[in-house]
């Protein structure tokens, strides 16, 4: 008998099995939209007030974040007390690219291409980014059957209507050209006999328009738009980290302050357009998720663009994606991504019912979770963690022999490489910290309201998603912003004049905590999760 699992979670098995059929033939209602607010407020982690803290200093002073966030926006900067000579120049550009993921890239193949002279600077390595970790898909509304109009209605609606509008409309009206850019460029999406785009739907989407490459479409449009930047000779300074910005005495952005993460020796860059495109916050670990992001998300961006002066929106806002791997303890965290859910599986207690759509918004679905976990019609789990099951042998059963393989082959290796064939048993899963929602905030075309010539693009940027994102919004919004960024950065190069530089808000930042009676001993930002670190 194949028992890839402890006895106790063999019986619950057995339970979802016994269901199986019955749940083929009726799918769970969806929420009413009164029932999922009743569901948010009293299981979504946001809601939960003992995991913020009120922010004491700066543009968003008075206004709460996650514990862990104003940690660290409460911390002194990492060259405070460091003598920068900002008259050594180390670099000299047009545009500056902070950050090495999907938003960067693209950033830098755009203001390549606008002539710009254009450098990216990366903490780690070009590509490690949450856009390798992406899976699902990117959206876009270019079948005959959609609109960019139903596209921003999901994507506003699913935001819990807080986006800023101008930002979906950028996001939704510039999705099919992201699309026909990403494929032009050699992006290998999923496509029919006669060369359409495969699409599928998404948590939220009305409309079946999931552009996929499998279940590594990340992997695959990082892969692409990476080559790019190499292929064109654009300079990349890897294992670099923009640990401030640098400033003028007009207010700016006028470059920044490099940290050599081998040497620790620091450098100076100065340019005339500068783009945080930093990525998120996963390894902060906010309430202590577990999380799928890359090794390097640490909120960089937002700690260094709002000790600069600018602001944050919806900094207390997270996305804990619902389907996180649980178990085996090796993978906890790792992201099942939606598609799983986008081709037939459905969320199964540990009695085996389907207790709500698989479908359903991110934010409702993960509440969803941590509710049957919470009031005991979780699965146990050896070592105290509990999850619900993903029931993926229906997928066969819908779609027919081997469309695990075929739709989702990343996660079918993932789970065999532990012994698990997710073809002939459900998987376990629990939330997982997967985006930040908020970032800094920016205008309508990229720019930050208050610092001059500072751009922000990828998941870095607050407000184009609202409160809530939707699957395949995060890839198309790396693309999109990035791209915008990067043609906005180009034109604005051409008539800056930078005056003297300085580093006068760092001391500026840490006068405002003084006198706020906010002293700690930690810097930031970050650079790396805690766990990275050998020192006591």
């Amino acid at each position: 008998m194949y028992t890839p699992y402890p006895e106790n979670m063999m019986e619950s098995v057995k339970k979802v099995e016994a269901t199986r059929k019955e749940r083929m033939s009726s799918e769970p209602r969806r929420l009413t939209a009164d029932e999922k607010d009743a569901l948010l407020k009293e299981f979504h982690p946001d809601y939960n007030p003992n995991a913020f803290a009120e922010i004491k200093v700066g543009p968003n002073k008075g206004e709460k974040a996650p514990l862990e966030l104003a940690k660290l926006l409460h911390s002194t900067s990492r060259i405070l007390k460091e003598d920068i000579d900002l008259t050594k120049i180390d670099y000299d550009v047009d545009v500056l690219v902070i950050g090495g993921g999907g938003a960067g890239a693209s950033c830098a193949i755009e203001a390549h291409n606008a002539g710009a002279n254009v450098m990216m600077v990366t903490k780690l390595r070009i590509g490690d980014a949450n856009t390798m970790m992406a899976e699902g898909g990117i959206q876009a509304a270019d079948k005959e059957n959609d609109s960019p109009v139903q596209h921003y209605l999901d994507a506003f609606g699913g935001g819990h209507f807080a986006a800023r509008p101008e930002l979906v409309k950028r996001l939704v009206m510039e999705a099919p050209d992201a699309i026909k850019w990403l494929n032009d460029l050699g992006v290998m999406f999923d496509k029919d006999e006669e060369g359409r785009m495969v699409t599928t739907h998404g948590g939220g989407t009305s409309r079946k328009r999931m552009h996929a490459c499998k279940d590594y479409s990340g992997a695959e449009i990082m892969r692409t738009v990476r080559d790019e930047v190499l292929n064109r000779k654009i300079p990349v300074v890897e294992f670099t980290a923009a640990v401030e910005l640098i400033k003028d005495e007009k207010g700016q952005a006028a470059g920044a302050v490099l940290q050599n993460m081998e040497t620790g020796d620091y450098l100076v860059a100065r340019a005339k357009t500068v783009v945080i495109a930093t990525g998120g916050a996963g390894r902060m670990h906010y309430q202590g998720f577990p999380t799928s992001n890359h090794y390097g998300a640490t909120a960089d961006g937002l700690i260094i663009g709002y000790r600069a002066g600018a602001p944050l929106l919806y900094q207390d806002s997270i996305q804990y994606h619902p389907t996180g791997a649980v178990y085996p303890s090796q993978i906890l965290g790792a992201l099942v991504t939606e598609k799983v859910r986008s081709v037939g599986a459905q969320l199964v207690n540990a009695e085996g019912e389907a207790y709500i759509h698989p479908l359903e918004t991110r934010d409702v679905n993960a509440s969803g979770v941590i509710r049957e976990c919470r009031e005991g019609r979780g699965v146990d789990i050896p070592g105290g963690q509990k999850g619900v099951w993903l029931d993926t042998p229906i997928i066969e059963l819908l779609g027919g022999e081997g469309t695990i393989e075929k739709r989702i082959p990343a996660m079918f290796r993932m789970y065999m490489n532990y012994g698990i064939d997710m073809r002939k048993v459900p998987i376990l899963i629990y939330p997982t910290l997967h985006y930040q929602n908020g970032g800094l905030e920016i205008d309508g075309e990229g720019f930050t309201k208050t610092i001059p010539n500072l751009l922000v693009a990828g998941e870095a940027a607050g407000g184009i998603h609202g409160r809530n994102r939707l699957m395949g919004n995060s890839l198309l919004d790396v693309i999109v912003f990035g791209r915008n960024a990067g043609k906005k950065a180009a034109v604005k190069a051409k008539d800056v004049e930078l005056g003297q530089m300085n580093l006068d808000h760092i001391k500026a930042y840490a006068e405002e905590l003084n006198a706020a009676d906010v002293h700690t001993h930690d810097v930031s930002p970050l650079l790396l999760p805690k766990y990275a670190r050998h020192e006591r």
